[in-house]
């Protein structure tokens, strides 16, 4: 086709879809049959011609014209999914198979084509490939459609019919694995029925996501379980008398500084409702690496129990940070990623009232007086406090566990490094 003829058949196919969109139908096939005398194989004008026989019943006729525009173009998704219809229309739900299958490989992420694949299965009574093709409409929806009232019932049938082939799934796979499954412990058995959950949609997997500085290579866990840490039970010990320090703190109404207070250069982001506020508020025995001598001096056997015993760790300027943590009644620590997976996350439970949790990565965790644990805090977390009391935890980091002296000694001069570089009062926490 020359440049003349291209010219003409733009414009044409320009005026047939504007005299479509107006309803002026006939008009609108005029141009598109003209498109055809220039160029008889056009596949949109053969499409558009083909839609036109569809609304008048002549199912043979659009059958004929969007096999011609298949034939034409290959990978015309819309022209495959058009003949889908026109074949299940006919009562070929086979043919109507090949090409939604054929519209699919022409455009994987078009969800409406995952849909029309899913409606077929459903139809034929396949209701686990229905699951899944649904599924897949389910993950390319922008989220626009998701919004879309009209779309709603469709979503709503879409997302019961993969509920349902997932629990499906989980008791086919369960009933295969019934004895293997009584010989593990629950301990042996976590990572399995974790991974369980992600394959049969009870949770979504946990991933790191370090803010400031990646290690990569250490795995993403949420919570740790702390008889895995030799000097876990010796910081647990002294947990009667950090409790005894923080009551006294309380009594003599010591003053908590809010902990989240935002740089001027920091987008406050989920953190807004926080900053500055004292309903998360903060008692530090280390920040930014200094020991506050009048703060351990009021609590000596909680500074005592961390430094004599816990791995916390060390940077000039910037780390150890260690405080008594304390959540007022109804304050929510939005969802959030922290700074580096190099370390974790510690909490002791001091004071811990009923409807107060932490949830890392989909694993909720109530805490128990006492008892520490240890989460990764680059992976999403959040906690609140629903009861009527104040909550307070000790927080402090401590060496990843996995990293080797070298690694450790590594990372104090890369965090150190960074700070000369960028400017200490340029980069967030760490």
């Amino acid at each position: 086709m020359n440049t003349s003829a291209e010219s003409q058949v733009a414009a044409l196919m320009r005026e047939g879809d504007q005299l479509a969109q107006s309803g002026q139908a006939i008009s609108a096939a005029v141009r598109w049959h003209k498109v055809l005398e220039l160029e008889p194989d056009f596949p949109p004008a053969l499409n558009h011609l083909a839609m036109q026989a569809m609304q008048r019943g002549d199912l043979s006729q659009a059958r004929d014209l969007l096999q011609r525009a298949v034939a034409a173009a290959p990978d015309y998704t819309m022209a495959h999914a058009n003949l889908s219809r026109v074949h299940s229309a006919l009562g070929d739900s086979d043919a109507a198979l090949v090409q939604i299958n054929a519209a699919i490989r022409a455009e994987p992420v078009a969800w409406g084509v995952h849909v029309e694949k899913a409606r077929l299965l459903e139809e034929r009574g396949n209701m686990r490939g229905a699951a899944a093709s649904y599924s897949s409409a389910m993950t390319y929806m922008p989220e626009a459609a998701r919004q879309a009232p009209e779309l709603q019932p469709l979503i709503e049938h879409a997302q019961r019919l993969v509920t349902e082939n997932r629990a499906q799934l989980r008791e086919f796979l369960m009933s295969r694995m019934g004895d293997l499954l009584r010989t593990g412990s629950p301990r042996q058995l976590e990572r399995f029925q974790h991974s369980l959950d992600v394959v049969t949609g009870r949770r979504d997997m946990a991933l790191s996501k370090p803010l400031t500085l990646p290690f990569p290579r250490l795995p993403s866990i949420p919570i740790f379980h702390r008889e895995d840490f030799d000097w876990a039970p010796a910081v647990e010990a002294a947990y009667p008398d950090m409790l005894r320090e923080l009551q006294s703190l309380l009594e003599e109404q010591a003053e908590f500084v809010p902990y989240v207070e935002m740089s001027h250069y920091e987008p406050k982001g989920q953190f807004a409702p926080l900053d500055r506020n004292p309903d998360w508020g903060a008692y530090y025995f280390w920040k930014s690496g200094k020991l506050d001598e009048e703060h351990a001096r009021r609590c000596p056997k909680t500074v005592a129990a961390l430094m004599d015993h816990a791995p916390m760790c060390t940077v000039p300027d910037r780390a150890p940070v260690t405080f008594f943590s304390a959540l007022k009644p109804g304050t929510h620590i939005a969802p959030h990623h922290g700074a580096t997976n190099t370390r974790l996350t510690v909490h002791m439970p001091l004071i811990i009232p009923p409807d107060c949790a932490l949830r890392v990565g989909g694993e909720t965790h109530v805490w128990k007086p006492g008892e520490l644990v240890m989460f990764d805090d680059t992976i999403l977390h959040e906690a609140w406090n629903n009861s009527d009391r104040l909550r307070v935890v000790l927080i402090f980091d401590v060496w990843h566990p996995m990293l080797t002296p070298l690694e450790r000694e590594l990372v104090t001069h890369t965090i150190q490094g960074m700070l000369d570089y960028n400017g200490r009062d340029t980069m967030g926490e760490l």
